[in-house]
């Protein structure tokens, strides 16, 4: 067996080279678009690329990019929004697969969230079997739904709250547009676990559509929900003409729904009333979302379960104050990390009052785990005792399990995240 060729990660200085990698990974159609504009949203600073010794001059053996993020985490009050690394743009030139070069590059992004003092990375996975591997676990799951045009929803409760939103189709764009969104989505996230908050640039990406994502089909629509003058959700979307037996049978898919409780129900009820439609589709709508509950037990709907966020933790220190906590606890815990040995290892994880601490322990290890299983239940949606069900933690004291689980458990599950 042949050696492997050494491998080393750098920032990618060559945007057409990135961006040839990035064509090749993953086959899209070619774009006649200025190779700026194609890297919208991932800043020159985050974009990374492997180099080995001898690869063509064409294109990068592997890249990766990353958006700078705001994660929503839980918090007694709503939610804790956090700097959060979200992965992003990876891939490996097809001549340099099974070299180690997405190991080298996953090493580097974790050691260079670190540098950057980001204390969580995140990203959604294309194919979730890789990730784990490198210490990401599934810390949100997602249904896909499609809804039958004119679906009831039901909130006796809500009504009042509803009836003071107002929704209307966005008529600004570009720079105006992006802003208007963002500023959005941080009021929303502010009481939403689950929700990631890009940068500026990052909505600009949004908002950038390439020419083969609109051949025979419409702009994206922005539809947003105000009350008082200001906004409190939004939803994009885009239709498609159908006919069937000549009536308009069409389908108009939800890119993104975003808004507290009452603005989530006044958008619903414009969604499912497009005139012309037949089936609205939401690809990610979070377990315990409002409208599951909306709908009743016989709606005339399709859910597909999905798996939403990842998310890694690369310094375990600064990452449990960073959320709040629903039962107190005190476990030394064996943290297994590859990837980061700086966290390899012994902590002892604190809970009192709501606020957590995790700080290096010498004493006997409570519970083993992977690094991986912190990731997944950071977000308080994946229970613990799963985990330690399923072989993939490991207990040592009796009821440490489910003093910790408790700890991070959340009283909802936590939102979908928009994908990045």
């Amino acid at each position: 067996m042949s050696e492997k060729p050494a491998v080393r990660v750098d920032r990618a200085t060559d945007d057409e080279r990135y961006v040839a990698t990035d064509s090749l990974v993953w086959f899209d159609e070619e774009v006649d678009l200025p190779v700026a504009d194609q890297l919208v949203g991932v800043p020159p600073a985050q974009r990374f690329a492997a180099h080995v010794d001898g690869a063509s001059p064409a294109s990068y053996p592997g890249i990766y990019g990353v958006r700078p993020l705001q994660l929503a985490l839980p918090a007694e009050d709503g939610a804790n929004l956090v700097p959060c690394a979200g992965l992003t743009w990876v891939g490996v030139h097809p001549d340099h697969r099974r070299q180690g070069v997405l190991s080298a590059m996953m090493r580097h992004h974790v050691e260079q969230t670190r540098r950057e003092g980001v204390a969580i990375s995140a990203l959604h996975a294309s194919e979730p079997a890789i990730y784990g591997r490198y210490g990401y676990g599934l810390a949100s799951t997602a249904l896909s739904l499609s809804l039958g045009r004119g679906t009831t929803f039901t909130a006796p409760h809500l009504e009042d709250a509803a009836g003071e939103v107002r929704t209307t189709l966005a008529t600004e764009t570009g720079d105006a547009l992006a802003h208007r969104l963002r500023e959005c989505d941080l009021r929303v996230a502010s009481r939403t676990p689950g929700m990631v908050v890009g940068e500026p640039g990052f909505y600009a990406g949004i908002l950038r559509e390439l020419p083969e994502e609109l051949r025979d089909k419409e702009r994206r629509r922005f539809l947003v929900a105000t009350r008082g003058g200001v906004d409190v959700g939004h939803a994009a979307f885009r239709r498609s003409h159908k006919w069937e037996r000549n009536r308009p049978a069409g389908t108009l898919e939800v890119h993104a729904l975003v808004g507290e409780p009452a603005a989530e129900l006044a958008l619903l009820r414009r969604l499912v009333d497009f005139d012309l439609m037949g089936t609205v589709k939401l690809p990610e709508i979070g377990l315990d979302d409002p409208l599951l509950h909306w709908m009743g037990p016989r709606a005339d709907t399709e859910a597909v379960p999905v798996d939403n966020l990842w998310l890694r933790v690369v310094d375990l220190g600064a990452a449990v104050p960073q959320r709040s906590y629903t039962a107190a606890c005190d476990v030394v815990v064996e943290v297994l990390d590859d990837q980061a040995p700086w966290q390899a290892g012994r902590w002892r994880i604190e809970v009192a009052g709501g606020e957590g601490r995790a700080t290096r322990a010498d004493g006997a290890a409570e519970i083993t785990l992977p690094v991986a299983a912190l990731g997944a239940i950071l977000l308080g949606g994946t229970p613990l005792a799963g985990l330690h069900r399923a072989g993939v933690v490991l207990e040592h004291r009796s009821g440490a399990v489910t003093e910790l689980g408790r700890a991070f458990r959340a009283d909802v599950a936590p939102a979908a995240a928009f994908g990045f």
